[in-house]
């Protein structure tokens, strides 16, 4: 039992660590609070943004431990659903305008004609993916 116990803790200290390293490689290499900034027009608030990365990934860390339940209105989980498609949106569109990947995704496969059936492709991946997960594995 208790080897079951601490290679569970091992296993999970490992992904914790793997998911950590691709998040701050992809956030520092890429440079995308930096980007962002420049693009927002907002470089001033540059330590806010980082330091809001910080506290969002602590947070969502502590908060995906304690499985909270939210009480809320049908109105503020509209709000709350909006607010993380806008994140994941602009964070997806972050890293396709620094790498170009869509583009260079297409030449070496050979599709370049077809970049838009490549681009419905992903969008209609991505949304069957995401109804699947809540039809499927939210609890309601």
């Amino acid at each position: 039992m208790a080897i079951e116990f601490i290679l569970t803790v091992l296993i999970g200290f490992a992904g914790g660590l793997a998911v950590g390293s691709g998040l701050v490689a992809f956030l520092t290499v890429l440079g995308i609070v930096p980007r962002l900034a420049q693009l927002t027009k907002t470089k001033k608030f540059i330590h806010a943004y980082e330091w809001g990365v910080v506290s969002g990934a602590l947070v969502g860390s502590w908060l995906s431990l304690r499985e909270p339940t939210l009480n809320l209105a049908s109105f503020w989980l509209i709000i709350l659903g909006l607010n993380a498609g806008i994140f994941v949106g602009m964070l997806a569109a972050a890293l396709t305008e620094v790498l170009n990947v869509l583009p260079i995704l297409a030449k070496r496969i050979g599709v370049s004609d077809k970049i838009i059936i490549l681009l419905m492709a992903i969008v209609l991946g991505k949304i069957c993916g995401s109804l699947f997960h809540w039809i499927y594995f939210v609890d309601q």
